[in-house]
C-alpha cells in the first residue's frame, strides 16, 4: 500500500496478531484504536468458524466484542488466559510499555498479567528508544487526590525524571472517571530514565490504584511500518512481512 496512514499501519499490526490466535484459545481483548482493529478482525474469524473466547479489558472493549460476535467470559471465570492482544501508547525494545490513554490500564494490566502471553500491537510512531514522551497515566482514588498527585510528582523527581508536571485528566470541573470509579492523573515525565524505579515508587504511594507502566508483562511487539510489519519477540529475532 503506497503511503500508508497511521491507521493503516495499526490495522496491519492487528492483522498480523491474528496469526498468533489458535482455536480454543481464551484471548484478552485490549482497549483503544489499535486493539479495536484486532477485535473487529477477530470477530470476522469467529463468524467464519474460529472457536475462541474473549476477555474484554474495558466496557468499550466489551461492547465492541459483542458487536463483533465474539463469545465472552471474565478473568474470574477463566483465570488462565492464553493470549492478550492490546495496543500501547509507547513501547521500547525491552518490551516495556506505557498504556493508559483510554484510562483502562488497570483492567488491561489485570488481564495481561493473567495471560500466558501478551502481544502489544502498534504503528511505528509508538516504538521509542526511551519511554516518557507520552504522558504516563496513573489511576488514583478520588479521596485526597491532590495530595496523591503531589506525591506522584515527587516520586517522578526521585526516579530521575526531568519533567514532573502532573495534571488531573479532565480537570477539577469535569474529571475523567474510569470504569472502576476512580480518577486519572497524567504524569508528563518528558523521559523516564529508569521505568522500573518509577513503577516501584508509584506503586508504593497510598491512593495510587495502578499506573500505566507495563514491565515484565509483554513479550512480543508487532509494529506496523510503511514497508511492512515488524515482529519483535523476546524469544527470537525480529522479522518483517
Amino acid at each position: 500500500m503506497p503511503n500508508p496512514t497511521a491507521d493503516d499501519r495499526k490495522r496491519a499490526a492487528a492483522l498480523k496478531a491474528l496469526e498468533f490466535v489458535r482455536p480454543g484459545m481464551i484471548v484478552g481483548l485490549g482497549t483503544g484504536s489499535t486493539a479495536a482493529h484486532f477485535v473487529q478482525a477477530l470477530g470476522k474469524k469467529v463468524k467464519a468458524g474460529l472457536q475462541i473466547t474473549g476477555v474484554p479489558t474495558s466496557a468499550s472493549a466489551h461492547a465492541l466484542a459483542v458487536d463483533a460476535g465474539i463469545p465472552l467470559t471474565t478473568v474470574d471465570e477463566a483465570p488462565q488466559i492464553d493470549l492478550t492482544v492490546d495496543g500501547a501508547d509507547e513501547a521500547d525494545r525491552q518490551f516495556r510499555l506505557i498504556k493508559g490513554a483510554g484510562a483502562a490500564h488497570l483492567r488491561e494490566k489485570i488481564v495481561a498479567s493473567a495471560s500466558r502471553r501478551m502481544i502489544a500491537i502498534m504503528d511505528d510512531s509508538k516504538l521509542v528508544e526511551v519511554l516518557g514522551r507520552f504522558p504516563l497515566s496513573v489511576e488514583i482514588v478520588p479521596f485526597a487526590h491532590k495530595t496523591t498527585m503531589r506525591r506522584i510528582a515527587e516520586a517522578a523527581v526521585q526516579a530521575g525524571c526531568q519533567g514532573n508536571f502532573t495534571r488531573l485528566r479532565g480537570g477539577d470541573a469535569h474529571p475523567a472517571v474510569t470504569d472502576n470509579g476512580n480518577l486519572v492523573a497524567d504524569l508528563d515525565c518528558e523521559m523516564i530514565p529508569d521505568p522500573t524505579a518509577l513503577a516501584t515508587a508509584l506503586s508504593a504511594i497510598p491512593g495510587v490504584v495502578e499506573h500505566g507502566l507495563f514491565i515484565g508483562i509483554c513479550s512480543t511487539l508487532i509494529v506496523g511500518r510503511g514497508d511492512g510489519v515488524e515482529v519483535i519477540d523476546a524469544m527470537r529475532p525480529s522479522d518483517a512481512g
